[in-house]
Formats: structure tokens, C-alpha cells, sequence
């Protein structure tokens, strides 16, 4: 049996088994046979990796369809004597980790978006003369007034949040994710 065994196993130099290193005597695997892929396994692996794309495009289309996320509560941002015109605040909403900017673009005008660019997640920046918001990264900017891309890479608009004044306070009550 053990000869059986010496002649199936094909190894890569053609040597017989007595002649081999001790290490592939402990491992005689068939290279050949090692590197086989059955035509059921090979369908099996597709099916699922076709599926996971499915299932990753359904949520992608689920998530861009819910449009305004109203879920996310009312949030203090600032005070209103806080920031003067053309200056700008970070703040997070509606998580944690959702870092926003607040921009004060006129004596009553305040405007906020979300703080990562579309195109690969960089902060932005401010600059209210312009009328831009400035992604460092890959010399990207959007429109101040709508959050719309003016130049460079990105091509979605930024994820505007909703803001109330009142009292002499910002609050955010929404994100409005906007795909033109």
C-alpha cells in the first residue's frame, strides 16, 4: 500500500519519494490535484460572490432612496453670537463620528454640510469669500450656497443638514443626502 502511495504522488522534480527532502515526505501533496477546482465548487464560489454584489447594490438603493434622514433628532449646534460672519464651527450630527460644518455665510444666513468630501471622505474647508468649500486632498470644491462639486474629482453634492434657528440658538434637525 505504501508503494501505492509513492507512485501516485507526482512530485514537482520528478524524483522518486526515497529521494525527496524530509519535508516533502511529510507533506507529499499531488500539485495537480492540489490546484484542482471542480466546475461545482468553482459555481458555488461565483453564486456567492455574485450575490454578495447584489445584496451590496440593494442596500446602496435603499439607503439612496430614503432621501431626508429625519430619524436623527434635534441637536444643538451653537449659539448664534458664537460665530461671526464668515466663520465656521465643527460639529457632529447625527452621530458621533458624522463630523458637519457649520458655516455663518451672512448676518442671518447659516448654512451646514457634511464635513467629508464626496469623493474620498477628506474634511473640507471653508472659504466663505469664494463662496467655496475647499477639499485639500485632491484640489476639489463644491458651491457654498448649494453644496453641489464645482471642480476636481468629486461628483456628488455634499450631505446638507437641515438647520432651525431659534432663540438665538442653531439646531440641526436633519441630513438631506443629495445624489445631483
Amino acid at each position: 500500500m505504501a508503494h501505492d502511495l509513492k507512485l501516485r504522488v507526482l512530485t514537482p522534480d520528478g524524483r522518486p519519494s526515497d529521494e525527496q527532502p524530509k519535508w516533502r515526505r511529510d507533506f507529499p501533496i499531488d500539485t495537480a490535484e492540489d490546484n484542482y477546482v471542480a466546475r461545482r465548487d468553482f459555481t458555488k464560489f461565483m453564486v456567492l460572490i455574485s450575490g454578495s454584489f447584489v445584496a451590496g447594490q440593494a442596500w446602496i438603493a435603499l439607503k439612496t432612496l430614503g432621501g431626508a434622514k429625519s430619524g436623527a433628532g434635534r441637536a444643538e449646534i451653537a449659539r448664534v453670537d458664537d460665530l461671526a460672519v464668515g466663520q465656521a464651527a465643527v460639529f457632529s450630527y447625527p452621530r458621533e463620528h458624522d463630523t458637519c460644518l457649520l458655516v455663518r455665510s451672512g448676518e442671518r444666513e447659516f448654512l451646514a454640510y457634511s464635513n467629508k468630501c464626496s469623493h474620498l471622505s477628506c474634511a473640507v474647508i471653508p472659504d466663505v469669500k469664494t463662496g467655496r468649500l475647499l477639499c485639500p486632498c485632491h484640489h476639489g470644491s463644491f458651491d457654498l450656497a448649494t453644496g453641489r462639486p464645482l471642480a476636481g474629482p468629486p461628483r456628488r453634492p455634499l450631505a446638507r443638514i437641515v438647520l432651525e434657528v431659534q432663540g438665538g440658538t442653531v439646531y440641526a434637525t436633519g441630513v438631506e443626502e443629495r445624489t445631483v
